[in-house]
């Protein structure tokens, strides 16, 4: 799944904002550092696009909200403010994951809204990967004077710990559910009835290929509380042969629950195997459907 960046300017209710030349502040929770200059923000924070988030680590896949509230100085033609964001994420070492030199770019009215809220979201997917660690830069200047108000904040992504991974000798890179419906990464163990779920593999390897193809198996299987079987696909993928390419780029079977009978957690099983050769690997995760 391919990260997404968006910006998005708000109207917000009336506050009072603090107004400095020059500020620095952490936030000692997420560590979240903000340096404004000749700028100023009453607050900065994290969200889900709902709620405010007081954490630096996100599940594979789930999307983050920073949220510039009531930022302020602008040097402004007319009633407008024209502001510029750079968008900067960092590896480990220090190499470029993602990076948006203006989103602003395309913008030439300006914005005539006050109080003023810029909110930019990250969703932490390819090329971003659990198990990693990450820094976030967010530059703010102003394009009619010289205020600027910068963003720092070091990140780690981990997998879903919902789903249970069980292997023998098949790697594999990330392992996720995703939602159709949603359009998003499921990074808990919720879904909805009649929603169309795919178990997401990336990034496999450890089967035997024959002229660049590899001979897999691969079931499902589903059961709810009381033990009744809801899924039982022994083999979806039969006498098919798979290019070992597309095979390590992604599979992604699917499944939906249909019917209000079913008790939860409903345990979902995906199996998938090398047929020349002892080789497997089996994902788990226990739904709760609603």
């Amino acid at each position: 799944m391919n990260f997404k960046i968006s910006l998005i300017v708000l109207l917000i209710s009336t506050v009072i904002s603090c107004e400095f030349n020059k500020s620095v502040n952490k936030d000692l929770i997420t560590g979240l550092v903000t340096k404004g200059d000749e700028l100023s923000c009453e607050s900065v924070y994290l969200s889900d696009g709902l709620d405010k988030i007081n954490r630096s680590s996100f599940v594979y896949g789930e999307k983050i909200y920073l949220n510039f509230n009531d930022i302020d100085g602008f040097t402004k033609d007319g009633d407008n403010a024209f502001p510029g964001l750079q968008l900067l994420v960092l590896g480990m070492n220090r190499d470029t994951v993602m990076y948006n030199n203006d989103l602003y770019k395309n913008n030439r009215d300006g914005f005539d809204i006050s109080p003023l809220l810029l909110q930019s979201n990250i969703t932490v997917a390819k090329p971003i990967h659990s198990g990693n660690e990450y820094t976030l830069f967010v530059s703010i200047w102003d394009k009619k004077g010289k205020g600027t108000y910068k963003a720092e904040m070091d990140f780690d992504v981990i997998s879903n710990n919902q789903i249970k991974v069980e292997n023998n000798s098949i790697s594999y890179a990330e392992i996720y559910l995703f939602s159709q419906e949603r359009n998003a990464v499921i990074t808990g163990n919720e879904a909805k009835f009649d929603e169309n779920i795919f178990m997401i593999f990336e990034g496999l390897e450890g089967f035997s290929i024959e002229d660049g193809k590899a001979a897999i198996g691969l079931s499902i299987k589903g059961k709810d509380s009381e033990g009744k079987v809801i899924l039982n696909e022994d083999d979806l993928i039969g006498d098919l042969s798979i290019v070992a390419s597309e095979l390590k780029n992604r599979l992604a079977p699917n499944f939906i629950f249909s019917g209000s009978d079913i008790k939860n957690p409903v345990t979902c099983e995906v199996t998938i195997w090398d047929k020349r050769s002892d080789n497997r690997i089996k994902a788990l995760i226990a739904l709760n459907i609603k």
